[in-house]
């Protein structure tokens, strides 16, 4: 009778365990951790309206298909950068997108086709020394 709540248990652990993994991407053994926006509605609110991004966070954007992707900063409270990651999983492409001014919004684009666009705090990229080229490792 011990031995089968001792399993029941270590079952039960288990799942739990394999429940409460994060989503995650990796540059060059840097770990951020990213909420995913695979919906419409999800990438169009994005970060808008935010106060702020914590440290090692981000919002990766996850796309069905490649083609160039445009994104504007409308109702941010705070500059990003945006990597913009083809489907081999290299960075194409990173830009600082700083804050709308006076109502005018710079658009942000990947220039070629992209699959994934990651977003974090503005300078991520160049405190951790990402540049174009790197592979990025995701798992969600």
């Amino acid at each position: 009778m011990k031995s089968y709540k001792f399993v029941i248990f270590a079952l039960l652990l288990l799942v739990l365990i394999g429940c409460s993994s994060s989503n995650y991407v990796e540059i060059k053994g840097k770990k951020i951790n990213v909420e995913i926006a695979d919906t419409r509605e999800e990438q169009l609110k994005g970060l808008m309206y935010r106060e702020k991004l914590d440290e090692n966070t981000g919002m990766l954007f996850v796309y069905n298909d490649s083609r160039v992707r445009n994104f504007w900063m409308a109702n941010m409270q705070f500059p990003l950068d945006m990597l913009f990651i083809n489907e081999s999983k290299s960075i194409i492409k990173i830009e600082y997108a700083g804050l709308c001014e006076n109502k005018v919004c710079n658009i942000h684009s990947s220039d070629i086709p992209a699959m994934y666009v990651l977003e974090v705090n503005a300078n991520f990229s160049e405190e951790n020394n990402i540049k174009t080229g790197d592979l990025v490792s995701i798992n969600i």
